[in-house]
Order: C-alpha cells, then structure tokens, then sequence
C-alpha cells in the first residue's frame, strides 16, 4: 500500500470518506483552524476508526461515532 492521501477538508462527502477509510485507505485531511493549516489523518485498522491530530488521538469504535467526528469537525462536504 501507499502513503496515505491527502484532501481538503470538504472535497469529499462523509459516506465517501468512510468507504475509502474502510477500503484500508489512509487520508489526511488539510484543514484552517486559527488561520493555519492544520492536518488530521484519518485511518481505520478493521475494528476501530481514528482521528489523529497534532494535540489529539481519537478513537471511535463504530462507523456512526466516525461520522459524528467527521461532521462535527467539519472534514468532509455535508459537513
């Protein structure tokens, strides 16, 4: 397998971003946050979902808590 792949926050929806998780795929998503840049990675292992920040690992043991993060942190288009 590759590197992972990067987006911008909202180039993708959130099933999208999901699926490709799910699909092994590693994503960092470059998003503003105090007018800086600022890059989550997004991952799954086949049991638990994450969202690694420069401060903050999340966990998230199902798909629905993934969304829930994702849409909450706005990195995906229906956000």
């Amino acid at each position: 397998m590759g590197g992972p792949t990067t987006v911008d926050a909202g180039e993708y929806s959130t099933d999208e971003l999901l699926e490709r998780l799910e699909a092994g795929e590693r994503i960092v998503v470059t998003t503003t946050f105090l007018d800086e840049p600022h890059e989550v990675t997004l991952r799954f292992d086949g049991e638990t979902y994450y969202c690694d920040t420069p401060t903050r690992l999340h966990k998230h043991p199902t798909a629905e808590e993934m969304r829930t993060c994702i849409v909450k942190n706005g990195y995906a288009a229906d956000a």
